[in-house]
């Protein structure tokens, strides 16, 4: 019976770094934003839901691919349509998830992570047994974000505001990585907990 983590965190507190080292040790990893892009390629169910929903208007023209700026900037504004979006990519997004999770236990993994950003906030703490949180403090999340993403304090701000707190989201993290520090800090604790829960790929 495999073990389901769910990894989660906030923007820019280096949950992708985390996940990376977890795939680079062999584990399967099943991440929400790849899926999230792949059920809206072409073709896909939840694209032509979406070009029906929101009309042929939020297409690129060359090669009718979603133009995912035109399509944001519909539902950043508007709160019935970015839930009319929600309503049609999150169950895509979860379906595809679970299929990968079901083929990886049945190929005989041990310990399958999902990678879900939106772990706490869409409330999917159902599709996993435990979790872990990667915490970085309010003022490293600000620096970091507007150094990665060339923000102002303002922007980075705003980004930050408009998620649950990272400091709320540890008191319901069954494990947590301080990742405030080196990456050598962030692994050795990673490690920790690899050793803890006996967590095999």
């Amino acid at each position: 019976m495999a073990i389901i983590l769910g990894l989660t965190g906030g923007i820019a507190s280096g949950k992708s770094t985390v996940s990376n080292m977890l795939d680079q040790k062999g584990y399967t990893v099943i991440d929400a934003d790849l899926a999230a892009r792949k059920v809206v390629e072409t073709g896909q169910p939840a694209y032509l839901a979406i070009v029906e929903g929101f009309g042929k208007g939020i297409l690129h023209e060359e090669n009718e691919t979603i133009d995912r700026a035109k399509l944001g900037n519909i539902v950043f504004h508007n709160e019935e349509m970015r839930r009319k979006l929600n309503g049609i990519v999150h169950p895509a997004v979860r379906g595809m998830m679970l299929s990968e999770k079901d083929q990886a236990a049945d190929s005989g993994k041990n310990t399958i992570i999902m990678d879900i950003p939106l772990l706490y906030e869409s409330d999917l703490t159902w599709m996993v047994d435990r979790t872990i949180v990667v915490y970085v403090d309010e003022e490293t999340q600000l620096s970091r974000l507007m150094k990665r993403n060339q923000f102002t304090k303002q922007e980075a701000s705003s980004r930050i505001a408009s998620q649950f707190p990272l400091k709320d989201k540890v008191g319901l993290a069954d494990a947590v990585i301080n990742n405030n520090g080196t990456i050598e800090e962030t692994e050795k604790q990673l490690n920790q907990i690899i050793k803890d829960w006996n967590l095999r790929p």
